[in-house]
């Protein structure tokens, strides 16, 4: 079977990279496997770098003001996919997703088209529907909610099918306790505070200043006894304006944007993932429970489907400081049973979150494609 993965992030992709570079990784061992994303995308970069892996910088330009360097990218792609008569082509977004339906006029035999819809932004109008009733095969959700979401676009007719998204259980896995205690030690961080974090990012849709808000809602002795720990991009003026007007006795702190994300993760007691928009399943949350890490999630999208409230994390309503902040009070009350529900969520993330049920998976949909084609 000949693949090739497109994505259209000219930068670090978030969850968009490590999907295709998860995929990639594993299915080039046994197929012939392309990425084409943008010259120096985290993803091109770090699919140059697998042994088995063939990788094409490929601009996926968007806007009516983009002409021009449209139909270069659409001249360039129609090129490389005459070239290697791929079997099917994977796309993970909207841009990627319009230029490889141009670039594949005129190209036979025409391969089949997986999209994979990665988030909640709404899919109307005719260029929807046109995708999808000429051009798209298969639509692949990544949690249930995006599939239901799904049935009322036009890409129903694309047979939504929902793969959740896996991750190496055998890189994320729990770090021993002296090896943690260790990194706590080398952050400065005291060994009698509950250490609360998330490696989702700091855009304002991932909820991390909702947290902020419910620490507030502490009693000055409470929040003493937390550290808070957000991991991604700096902080705008107007976020760290937000922290500091929030007057917390708990320190606040930003590791920026991690290469490797294990070290953060195993200083935490709990991990949080409290997204209100765009979130569908996060990768971020499921690298933490790999780690042996209860998780708080909203109930946003898919985010509940990760977790089993009370035994291996909390689900709290979109901005429910008050709801966060009782979980919070709950963790302080009763330290003990963060390592027991740590333990539920290892054990979680083993029996459905692996790396092996997400590839065969999605292997599978191609293969079914093949055989109908």
């Amino acid at each position: 079977m000949k693949v090739l993965f497109t994505n259209f992030h000219s930068g670090s992709g978030g969850g968009h990279t490590t999907y295709t570079r998860e995929l990639a990784r594993a299915l080039g061992t046994r197929h012939e496997v392309h990425v084409a994303a943008p010259a120096g995308s985290t993803l091109l970069i770090e699919a140059g770098a697998l042994p088995h892996v063939q990788a094409l910088a490929q601009p996926f330009p968007n806007g009516l003001h983009r002409l021009g360097q449209r139909r270069q990218a659409i001249r360039q792609l129609r090129a490389y996919l005459r070239a290697h008569r791929f079997d099917i082509v994977h796309v993970n977004g909207s841009a990627d997703h319009r230029i490889t339906l141009s670039a594949l006029r005129g190209v036979t035999p025409r391969p089949r088209v997986v999209l994979t819809k990665h988030n909640t932004k709404p899919m109307r109008g005719l260029q929807h529907v046109l995708r999808a009733r000429r051009h798209t095969d298969k639509v692949i959700a990544v949690c249930e909610y995006v599939r239901r979401q799904l049935q009322a676009t036009p890409y129903r007719v694309c047979h939504p099918q929902t793969v959740y998204n896996g991750v190496d259980t055998a890189h994320f896995r729990p770090w021993p306790p002296e090896a943690a205690a260790a990194e706590r030690r080398r952050l400065g961080i005291a060994d009698d505070v509950l250490v609360i974090g998330s490696n989702a990012g700091t855009a304002d849709y991932k909820g991390w200043t909702d947290l902020i808000a419910a620490v507030g809602l502490l009693a000055p002795a409470e929040q003493q006894r937390l550290h808070i720990v957000v991991a991604g991009a700096p902080p705008t003026p107007a976020q760290r304006a937000a922290v500091a007007a929030a007057g917390l006795a708990a320190p606040v702190h930003f590791p920026g944007l991690l290469r490797d994300v294990r070290p953060l993760i195993a200083t935490l007691d709990a991990g949080f993932v409290l997204s209100h928009d765009v979130e569908t399943i996060s990768f971020a949350c499921r690298e933490m429970m790999a780690m042996g890490k209860p998780v708080m999630v909203s109930d946003y999208a898919g985010l509940p489907e990760n977790i089993r409230a009370g035994e291996d994390g909390w689900v709290v309503p979109v901005h429910g400081h008050q709801a966060m902040a009782a979980a919070l009070r709950t963790m302080l009350r009763d330290p003990g049973r963060l390592p027991r529900m740590g333990e539920a969520a290892r054990a979680h993330a083993l029996a459905e979150f692996g790396l092996e049920r997400f590839v065969d998976a999605t292997e599978a949909i191609y293969r079914g494609l093949l055989v109908t084609r």
